[in-house]
């Protein structure tokens, strides 16, 4: 990229300027990672300041039986498999209840698209759940490509469906199921029929109800730079329509590395696909931070991208590091390249002091808990944000 370009991209991003497809495009060409991270930088620290958030949660799969069978996907099971596994009611339950220490704020749960089980045991999964746990316990739930299969088993349609299920204890869909919205790469890696006009209908629906969402995006695949900006530029219509998406998160895309107990590579992309570097992970952050102009946050999810590059990617344009997780099956059913299973609150509080940052926990609506102290000013190895 020429000075030039450089200089009048920057002008736009400080004035406030919306940037266009053309300039998304021409900022994931540019190789100076250091100047990108930069403007990024100084869009993250107008927005939240020296500030890194995270909550407190836990992660429930109660079925990874799945009709579909998606490309880039290793979590989900057919029928009568070794492994698959659906959880009753009361199972689900006793392991949330299981998983509630640590003022937990937040349980978060998404399944596979399960054949036969019945659209009532959903909301009555809600309301179990709701009922087990403590008030300050938010039930995330649901991807829309599960809401829009509820409509299939139930007939009923996602106003409806969304209805019953915030009456059961629903407060935020999950951002899952949007991967790449351009028809040029989805056919190959989506094998579901929810695509981009079903997926905004369903969150446009789930915002105009009351509810905030996050909204994300899986990269590193078989996409190219202008399918990303696509992505983004989609949802930041969408966003300038309802202003229900919180938080944006980048997915980074896994491989398959054959850990499961039945040996079988159920990725199919993988022969033709390398995973993204840190460095692509790191200029994916940055431009993403830097066209999503109207979405307040930006999530770096750590089990997907390892602990390092997560923080990182606070200097690149994140603000939240997710949370402590514990047991994320849909990744780790895929990757076995070193991200941990568990991170305690003093692990966060450490990570997120270490790249420079003053540590915020928040729940799901991004109310904040509790404020902790940043890094040491004293030490002199004491790390500090990235100047802007």
């Amino acid at each position: 990229m020429d000075s030039g370009l450089k200089r009048e991209l920057e002008e736009k991003v400080r004035a406030g300027e919306r940037l266009t497809r053309e300039d998304g495009i021409a900022l994931y060409d540019c190789d100076d990672l250091a100047w990108l991270g930069g403007l990024a930088h100084e869009v993250r620290t107008r927005k939240n300041g020296d500030i890194v958030h995270f909550n407190i949660n836990r992660h429930l799969n109660m079925t990874n039986v799945c009709t579909a069978s998606c490309a880039y996907c290793s979590f989900q099971r057919k029928p009568g498999e070794k492994d698959a596994y659906t959880m009753r009611i009361e199972e689900a339950v006793k392991l949330a209840k299981a998983m509630e220490g640590e003022n937990l704020t937040e349980l978060h749960i998404v399944n596979g698209l399960h054949p036969t089980l019945p659209w009532r045991y959903y909301p009555r999964s809600l309301s179990a759940l709701k009922e087990a746990l403590p008030e300050t316990v938010s039930l995330k739930a649901f991807t829309a490509t599960e809401i829009q299969h509820f409509e299939k088993i139930s007939g009923m349609d996602a106003s409806d469906i969304l209805d019953v299920l915030i009456e059961s204890g629903l407060e935020s869909l999950t951002g899952g199921g949007a991967e790449i919205f351009d028809w040029e790469v989805r056919q190959h890696i989506v094998d579901h029929d929810t695509h981009w006009e079903d997926w905004s209908r369903i969150h446009r629906l789930a915002h105009q109800k009351g509810l905030k969402t996050p909204c994300t995006m899986l990269y590193g695949h078989i996409e190219e730079p202008r399918h990303r900006v696509d992505h983004v530029l989609r949802l930041r219509e969408l966003q300038d329509e309802t202003g229900g998406f919180q938080v944006f998160i980048p997915l980074r895309y896994q491989h398959d590395f054959v850990d499961m107990q039945d040996g079988k590579v159920r990725n199919k992309l993988q022969a033709r696909t390398t995973m993204a570097t840190g460095a692509e992970a790191l200029k994916t952050f940055a431009v993403s931070r830097l066209l999503f102009d109207n979405v307040p946050h930006v999530k770096v999810f750590w089990v997907m991208h390892g602990v390092q590059t997560a923080q990182l990617a606070l200097q690149h344009g994140a603000d939240d590091m997710d949370g402590s997780v514990v047991e994320y099956k849909i990744t780790h059913d895929a990757d076995n390249y070193g991200t941990p299973d568990k991170l305690t609150r003093e692990d966060l509080l450490d990570l997120i002091r270490d790249a420079g940052f003053r540590p915020v926990e928040r729940n799901t609506r991004y109310e904040i808990i509790r404020e902790y102290e940043g890094p040491d000013p004293e030490r002199r190895e004491a790390p500090q944000p990235m100047r802007i």
